[in-house]
């Protein structure tokens, strides 16, 4: 990172609010910096423009940034959308602070105000479907339940998350149920809600209320890609109908494929000991300061054991983007390079053992027939003898730097069906042998027309290195 974007983060760390006391700089080794105001925003007195500084900075740093200022991101579909917000965000001040608990640790009191506070915006959705039942020479509807979970209230407009197998009671038929109830914690009354949308593939269901009136505060939402192994969690739900439910662990392990109701593999999972049990599915996992970090969708249940120390949720970054294309258009409609690339964890590994960075992201796959294949974009494999066979790192896209998968996501995303995009990649990861591709984007339902058209030879198992199929 230049050191005209250093000062910038710095100066938004410092603004008032912040939650962290950050060491000040002494002036006799920065002297003192004064700001310029013109029409394009202000400056330092060396020139630097602060807008300028912001567009440097990637998705994820941005978004950690509004994170940590307590500034609401989750309905920010593009890059220059966060950069709006950041630059005319505030600090949070809604926060108030809470009497000690005495006899109390500081963990403990921590845990119990963030459990207060989360606790009413989590839901218990049950669901039912209407059948004929016929008395003597009458048929009766009957409503009769379906299935049941949990989720959590999205935004303030009613927006409620939970797992697809949660509205779809685990049919991979896709019908769906004729009524959803949703009973948020501390409330007597029973909401009626809309399924707005649905995305098998990622297990995720949207749902509305109808009564807006008097709704809880919405979830915090933090983000997943900075997420490491041995931090703590809170899981909150309704294991077993039993309401209001917390449960405590740790971060076991990153970027799990976990097998969807949809097909396909959910890729990026995040593996907790936290308790997870039947009736947890669709509810919130958190991290130590009560923000969404994922959404709890499945657990490790050998031979029907019930919980033993092995849950997965679906990241809260792929969540976010999800969730906003259902709002936004009832489906998730984005375009695709077709390809899956490398978790960034393993990214940074390979990165270690060749002894030098690689900052972007390396091609995993690349899907048959997709626009990635015909632009000649070329992925990872492996040799008979188990040695890596490093493929395409990509860089940048129209000329925005790409750190990691997030970036490329985000920047894709950005785009429509058709749009023609120029990829900056490194040929095997080699930094001598750089190379601008061009690749006109599809849809993925179009993409799977053409697999279906098209006999696809046999393939492996893929590993659980994948990040999200972009």
């Amino acid at each position: 990172m230049k050191f005209s974007n250093i000062l910038t983060v710095l100066a938004l760390l410092m603004s008032p609010g912040y939650p962290f006391v950050i060491p000040t700089v002494s002036s006799m080794r920065m002297g003192h910096k004064k700001r310029f105001y013109s029409s394009g925003g202000y400056a330092d007195e060396n020139g630097v423009n602060k807008n300028d500084s912001l567009k440097a900075l990637s998705v994820t740093e941005l978004k950690r940034l509004l994170s940590e200022r307590g500034v609401d991101f989750r309905d920010c579909l593009e890059k220059r959308e966060l950069i709006d917000r950041l630059k005319n965000s505030e600090a949070s001040s809604d926060r108030q602070p809470t009497a000690p608990m005495m006899g109390l640790s500081d963990h403990e009191q921590s845990l119990i105000s963030t459990f207060k506070r989360v606790s009413p915006s989590v839901a218990n959705i049950k669901t039912t479907t209407v059948v004929q039942a016929q008395e003597g020479l009458r048929l009766r509807s009957l409503e009769i339940p379906r299935g049941t979970g949990s989720g959590f209230l999205w935004d303030e407009k009613g927006h409620v998350v939970t797992n697809y197998h949660v509205v779809s009671a685990g049919r991979k038929d896709g019908t769906l149920p004729s009524s959803v109830k949703v009973k948020l914690a501390g409330m007597a009354e029973v909401f009626d809600a809309d399924i707005v949308g649905v995305e098998p593939e990622k297990d995720i269901a949207v749902l509305k209320v109808r009564d807006r009136r008097n709704l809880p505060r919405p979830i915090d939402v933090g983000t997943s890609n900075d997420l490491q192994v041995g931090q703590s969690v809170l899981a909150v739900g309704n294991p077993f109908g039993l309401d209001d439910t917390l449960t405590t662990g740790i971060v076991s392990a990153l970027g799990r494929d976990v097998d969807g109701i949809g097909g396909r593999p959910i890729h990026g999972c995040i593996q907790t000991d936290a308790a997870i049990n039947p009736g947890n599915s669709g509810g919130p996992l958190l991290d130590s300061r009560g923000r969404l970090i994922g959404v709890n969708t499945a657990i490790f249940s050998p031979n029907g054991a019930g919980n033993v120390g092995i849950g997965f949720a679906i990241p809260v970054d792929t969540v976010r983007r999800v969730v906003n294309q259902i709002i936004s258009y009832g489906k998730v409609v984005r375009p695709t390079l077709g390809i899956s690339v490398v978790d960034d964890r393993i990214v940074r590994n390979l990165g270690q053992q060749l002894g030098r960075t690689l900052e972007g992201c390396l091609v995993a796959e690349v899907v048959p027939n997709s626009p990635a294949l015909v632009a000649g974009v070329e992925a990872t494999s492996m040799k008979s003898d188990g040695s890596i066979v490093l493929g395409d790192l990509v860089t940048g896209v129209n000329g925005e730097p790409v750190r990691q998968a997030e970036d490329l996501i985000s920047a894709i995303e950005e785009k429509n069906d058709g749009d023609k995009v120029y990829l900056n990649v490194l040929r095997k990861c080699d930094p001598s042998r750089s190379k601008t591709i061009e690749v006109i984007l599809t849809t993925r339902e179009k993409l799977k027309q053409k697999s279906t058209q098209t006999a696809r030879p046999a393939t492996t198992k893929r590993s659980s290195i994948l990040s999200a199929w972009q």
